[in-house]
């Protein structure tokens, strides 16, 4: 019971719009007419800058972490995992915003892996760093990133279900940046 408890936690946590929530509360504006529609930390960045797009994605960041770790603390790596993918998918579609579009889960799934694999977590943040320095663009950042999730999380032998994780997280977040590509 508490294992299933963790994962539709994780879901919930997840599915905490702040990207939506943010804007709303400091600017009075919807985000979801602004840029790219969407609720997730980046759109928030590119649209009102580092005053609201950092807090964003430190909160989405908090979320994926608080979800993992809770399912860690539920019933381990299997648990954390499944209470991470229900984050990630509250933040595509969250509850709170009636299972409309939300966000493309990168830095929940980032929030996720530190919980879950802190050393994929540290080479991936690098990774997205030195991709955006040379690129300039988040997008291919977050693509390429995602990628190496999936190659890091199978390279440095985590247990099956964290391998499993950074590859369809990692999948997933390159399959809703597909409009990037």
């Amino acid at each position: 019971m508490t294992e299933a408890l963790a994962v539709v936690g994780g879901y919930l946590l997840g599915a905490l719009p702040f990207g939506y929530w943010v804007p709303l509360l400091v600017r009075r504006e919807d985000i979801r007419t602004r840029g790219s529609g969407n609720v997730g930390a980046s759109n928030v960045f590119r649209v009102y800058g580092r005053s609201l797009g950092i807090p964003v994605a430190l909160l989405d960041i908090a979320k994926g972490f608080a979800a993992a770790a809770l399912g860690l603390w539920a019933g381990g790596a299997l648990i954390g995992v499944l209470a991470a993918a229900a984050a990630m998918i509250g933040h595509a579609r969250p509850v709170f915003l009636r299972f409309e579009k939300g966000g493309k889960m990168a830095a929940t799934a980032g929030g996720a892996t530190f919980a879950l694999a802190p050393l994929v977590f540290v080479l991936c943040v690098g990774t997205w760093l030195v991709v955006f320095a040379v690129t300039r663009y988040a997008s291919v950042a977050t693509i390429m990133t995602a990628g190496a999730l999936a190659v890091l999380a199978v390279a440095l032998g985590y247990p099956w279900p964290i391998m499993a994780f950074g590859v369809a997280g990692g999948v997933a977040v390159i399959a809703l940046h597909h409009q990037n590509i």
